[in-house]
């Protein structure tokens, strides 16, 4: 009988409780900005948001390492798992995943009595925070009632395939620090009171619309929405500091596609918040339109 780990890692956003409810394995990330270093989770997003605001210097983020991933590996196959699946940070933003894949191989190599025990299968979701944190929930939750590993990976695979994530920034502060943006043209966006609703697209960002005013972001949200949505898909929520837009975001969405979003909470930590800031709101689509780009 198949013994199954569901593993991830922190920017995917998931909560504490889900990832405690449904007993998810979750690497951090290594953060350090000004003289404070610590690992992501160690405090909370709101935290965080306390020191970029406070810091000029842009916060740095570190990989997480081949070793971190062997030792994770090793650690499940004493405990007796027969099948682990690790679900990772989009690989075009962190070599994290190519990590996890090079961990995999010395693992196998240098401990053969505990690899035959245990296969491992690694997948890139090539995107970011709740968009993949949601298949690993669903992931976690199947490994919990019995399914195969072959059909959890399954799932996964066919859930990231269409995922898709729009993000909309307050201000471009951040983004013009962490150098997505010139400062030229955050200056003229600022100026213009421009609120860009972006793609985070496998390969990279894209700006969509450009918005003016705060007023207008959540309901031009919702129409970029309903333009890429498949009928009756699930979606999810993913909010920043002001817990307020993404309440307006769900409701409006709730109205207009007749149900609710994903009843999971998912608030940007360090991997996002790093470039576009605390001061967003997103949404996520488990089933777009549009196939994901790779």
């Amino acid at each position: 009988m198949s013994k199954v780990k569901i593993v991830t890692d922190s920017a995917s956003d998931i909560s504490r409780e889900d990832e405690e409810r449904y007993g998810i394995h979750v690497m951090c990330f290594p953060i350090t900005i000004g003289d404070k270093s610590f690992r992501d989770r160690d405090i909370t997003p709101y935290e965080y948001y306390e020191l970029l605001d406070t810091n000029s210097c842009m916060p740095v983020h570190s990989q997480i390492t081949i070793f971190e991933f062997q030792d994770m590996y090793k650690r499940f196959a004493r405990e007796g798992y027969t099948d682990l699946i690790y679900v990772s940070i989009n690989s075009y933003g962190s070599a994290t995943y190519s990590n996890a894949v090079r961990a995999k191989e010395m693992f196998m190599s240098e401990c053969p009595e505990l690899a035959r025990n245990m296969e491992i299968r690694i997948i890139d979701s090539l995107t970011y925070s709740g968009t993949y944190g949601y298949p690993v929930i669903e992931a976690a939750k199947s490994a919990m009632e019995g399914a195969s590993p072959d059909e959890i990976e399954k799932k996964i695979r066919s859930r990231l395939e269409r995922a898709q994530v729009y993000l909309a920034c307050y201000t471009l502060k951040y983004c013009k620090k962490s150098g997505r943006i010139s400062a030229a043209a955050a200056f003229a966006g600022e100026l213009l009171g421009f609120r860009p609703i972006i793609l985070l697209s496998g390969k990279g960002i894209k700006t969509i619309r450009k918005v003016r005013g705060d007023a207008n972001v959540v309901p031009q949200l919702a129409e970029v929405c309903l333009e890429n949505i498949r009928p009756g898909s699930k979606y999810g929520i993913i909010e920043g500091r002001d817990h307020s837009k993404a309440e307006e975001l769900a409701a409006l969405l709730t109205k207009k596609l007749g149900h609710p979003p994903v009843p999971h909470q998912f608030v940007i930590g360090g991997a996002v918040a790093s470039n576009a800031g605390p001061d967003v709101v997103a949404f996520c689509i488990y089933d777009s339109k549009h196939e994901a780009d790779k």
